[in-house]
């Protein structure tokens, strides 16, 4: 693989962690360095180790990874996406939810946008492409893209607040929804 063909297969890859984090920096959860070097970082790591775990698993492992991981990052970004729009319609339920960069949100959240990641890693193993030098290039130009979504969801939520919240919700599910067609369509 070239340059330009690991760096764009790591854009590829990065825009569904760009639109999780551009929707969770717009519920305005995601303030204050750490809590953004935390989603940025994670999204970053996840990006970077599932290629490898893939490449390692093999061809054994493919068929059951093909057969439900779409499912799991449907349901991940519906449940989360559901509750952002929740949120945004309940002034109550609006205390209830915890910052998306901590916890189990923020392992959900970082499965869910790596699980592709993962079978990516499981194609250039069969390949017998290394896996080094994409995984790093993956979890480098994702955890920059993060930092850009976040940055921007951050503005999203100053000027438009529960609207931007709603909006992030949405894009969760639309993604979940893409995610899954994408799969049982091919």
């Amino acid at each position: 693989m070239t340059v330009i063909d690991v760096l764009l297969l790591a854009l590829a890859l990065s825009i569904d962690a760009f639109a999780v984090s551009l929707a969770a920096a717009a519920t305005g959860r995601v303030s204050g360095g750490r809590a953004v070097f935390r989603l940025s970082f994670h999204f970053g790591l996840f990006q970077f180790l599932m290629p490898i775990f893939g490449w390692f698993a093999g061809i054994r492992l493919a068929p059951l990874i093909a057969s439900f991981d779409h499912w799991i990052a449907f349901g991940l970004l519906s449940f989360i996406g559901a509750r952002m729009l929740r949120t945004s319609l309940s002034p109550d339920a609006a205390k209830s939810i915890a910052d998306p960069s901590r916890g189990m949100r923020l392992m959900a959240l970082s499965i869910a946008t790596s699980i592709d990641a993962l079978a990516v890693g499981l194609t250039l193993g069969f390949l017998k492409i290394g896996i080094l030098w994409p995984s790093l290039a993956i979890g480098l130009v994702t955890g920059s893209v993060c930092l850009i979504a976040i940055t921007l969801g951050s503005r999203m939520h100053v000027r438009f607040g529960r609207l931007a919240e709603a909006l992030g919700g949405a894009v969760l599910i639309g993604l979940a929804i893409r995610i899954l067609a994408t799969h049982l369509a091919g």
